[in-house]
């Protein structure tokens, strides 16, 4: 064990700019400085993820399945998974066992595994309706465990709503028909690329649980932040719009060390040049501008250092734009990508 911790950043393609050229993969940097490193090429990855138990085990996921590292993310194998050009997007490590390891799909699916990322298998279908049919197959973008129910599991979906299990996978259930009724609003209705106006309600970008109040699941959407206290039946406006003056909500993420303390990734839309990142300390009742610097693309991810809270980092989509804190917020340092590189997905540390 090294006493040694990075940060990863994930990087896949461009959103809406084909001719552009650029690295893919994974880049590692030492949370203490230096350069990046490409250590994962070739591989458009939309989900890296270190293990908080085990630092040296290292997940990717990207257009071709899982790929793994067990020597803190100098090199990367191909794992041992079911399904070719399967494309991942998130990663969830089971609380009571930190062996067993969910990961989400596009087309959307669910796998596990029990060897701590060695070899998968794929769940049960989800078998959810199709809500909103979009130029691109729904994603599973994120999974949140219930604190003290650990077979309860929560999945965000891009662009089809919010799906939930009670035994760790096996069955699914579709709790997105608040969110349709919520987007007859006029202020929630939004349509993109789809023939629905429920279609920004549907873009479910990350969720989390606030373990100070474990039977709120929070959602970040495209309309901003929402909140639900009975288990995805109903979910309430959190009016981010009172703290914010961008709302478009790509990431929402709890300490891992302070049972209240939420951050949340907020920009203009899916393809913008502004943003910020928000902190409440009261569960989300409150929020207030945590970050100190000025993005020129969307926050795709928020970064939460599992064992230092004063470290948190963040990803802006465009030019490889990565920005880290080590002393709380206080002073802000740019840790640019190196070179040519595509959109910033995703951003991990351990």
């Amino acid at each position: 064990m090294t006493g040694q911790s990075y940060l990863f950043a994930g990087v896949a393609g461009y959103v809406g700019r084909p001719d552009e050229t650029g690295e893919v993969g994974v880049f590692r940097r030492a949370t203490d400085g230096g350069a990046w490193e490409h250590v994962l090429q070739g591989l458009e990855t939309f989900s890296v993820h270190v293990h908080a138990g085990d630092p040296s085990v290292v997940f990717a996921g990207t257009q071709d399945g899982v790929w793994r590292s067990t020597d803190y993310g100098a090199t990367f194998d191909e794992a041992d998974f079911p399904d070719f050009n399967r494309q991942v997007w998130s990663f969830l490590v089971d609380s009571r066992d930190d062996n067993r390891i969910y990961a989400g799909s596009s087309p959307l699916g669910v796998y596990r595994s029990d060897d701590k990322g060695a070899s998968w298998r794929k769940l049960p279908d989800l078998g959810v309706p199709e809500h909103c049919k979009v130029v691109f197959d729904a994603r599973v973008m994120r999974m949140v465990q219930h604190p003290t129910r650990p077979d309860e599991i929560y999945g965000a979906l891009e662009v089809n709503g919010v799906i939930r299990t009670t035994d760790g996978g096996e069955t699914w259930e579709d709790c997105s028909a608040h969110l349709i009724e919520l987007s007859e609003l006029e202020h929630l209705k939004s349509k993109i690329v789809s023939d629905t106006f429920a279609e920004g309600m549907l873009d479910c970008h990350a969720i989390t649980i606030s373990p100070s109040n474990p039977d709120d699941v929070i959602l970040a959407v495209r309309m901003g932040l929402f909140r639900s206290g009975d288990q995805g039946k109903t979910w309430t406006d959190m009016d981010l719009g009172r703290f914010s003056p961008t709302t478009y909500g790509r990431d929402v993420k709890a300490s891992p060390q302070d049972a209240k303390t939420l951050y949340a990734a907020l920009s203009v839309a899916a393809a913008s040049h502004d943003g910020g990142v928000y902190r409440s300390t009261d569960a989300g009742e409150t929020w207030s501008r945590f970050d100190k610097v000025q993005v020129h693309g969307t926050i795709m991810s928020v970064g939460l250092h599992p064992r230092d809270a004063d470290q948190v980092y963040i990803g802006a989509r465009y030019n490889g734009e990565i920005f880290g804190t080590t002393d709380g917020g206080k002073t802000w340092a740019e840790m640019p990508l190196p070179g040519s590189v595509k959109d910033v997905y995703s951003l991990s540390c351990g």
